[in-house]
């Protein structure tokens, strides 16, 4: 099989905000600082290297497929759709916040240029889901950092945590 023009600028795409999410993740993580500091740099790692893997494997899609990948500096800056990471020192709470935008625009244009994708190559297709599936879980992990709790906790006696 070989792509349409069409599949080929779908996969271009994905590819562009997958090697920028890598990038600004890398961004993110020499940059990150304050409270949890250690956790969101490690985690941070995780999700860099699954963006490169993923882009990874979306070039090999695409070459599979006799398209040409085009992952150079000037052709992700000007295909991405990932709005840019702040330079300097960044705060872990704004960190989160910035990095689940990341997460959601980088899955956003992959629902966005999926159903296509699914019509020409249901083969594409399945690797978009299972790297929406991880995407998501990742943007709701890195969330969860800044989210309040909504749960009163009672001790097995009855009586409210806090005023043990």
């Amino acid at each position: 099989m070989k792509a349409s023009p069409t599949l080929t600028n779908n996969m271009q795409a994905v590819l562009v905000d997958l090697v920028e999410l890598h990038l600004q993740g890398k961004q993110a993580h020499w940059n990150v600082v304050g409270k949890n500091f250690r956790d969101l740099h490690l985690q941070l790692d995780e999700i860099i290297d699954d963006a490169r893997t993923f882009a990874d494997d979306m070039a090999e899609r695409m070459r599979a497929l006799h398209a040409v990948p085009d992952g150079r500096s000037v052709a992700v800056a000007e295909g991405t759709k990932i709005a840019a990471f702040p330079a300097g020192l960044v705060s872990t709470k704004d960190t989160v916040s910035l990095v689940v935008r990341m997460l959601k625009a980088t899955v956003k244009t992959m629902r966005d240029v999926h159903d296509q994708i699914d019509e020409e190559d249901p083969t594409t297709a399945d690797l978009l889901h299972g790297f929406i599936a991880k995407l998501e879980q990742y943007a709701w992990m890195v969330d969860a950092e800044n989210m309040e709790p909504t749960a009163e906790v009672v001790t097995p006696d009855g009586t409210d945590e806090a005023t043990v």
